[in-house]
């Protein structure tokens, strides 16, 4: 099961934290843990190349692990800007959850 972890400060998403493997299907073949991939990191290319913020990111990904945490302050625009990308991030973590819920969990914090 991957576990995914919010972390807000202020109603504003400053933390992403994905753990664990699906286990839908073999690795090479797991649709659910690509389309979590795949939402996550590109919410996480949106920050760094769109919205141009600082981010800290862990990642390793024979353990299924990726932590991304927004540094520093922001202004209002950019934290707008942030706010777009990782509240439409959750939307669709959220729907791929809802359909696959046996295989991941989601906290919002």
């Amino acid at each position: 099961m991957t576990t995914i972890t919010i972390e807000r400060q202020q109603n504003s998403i400053i933390q992403v934290e994905c753990k664990g493997h699906t286990g839908f299907a073999r690795e090479g073949e797991d649709i659910v843990c690509a389309a979590i991939s795949s939402i996550t990191q590109t919410a996480l290319l949106g920050l760094l190349n769109v919205a141009k913020v600082k981010v800290d990111v862990t990642r390793n990904d024979d353990k299924g692990y990726l932590k991304f945490r927004i540094v520093g302050d922001l202004g209002k625009e950019k934290r707008l800007e942030c706010d777009a990308i990782l509240e439409t991030m959750l939307q669709g973590i959220a729907d791929v959850q809802s359909d696959f819920s046996k295989y991941i969990k989601l906290e919002d914090k």
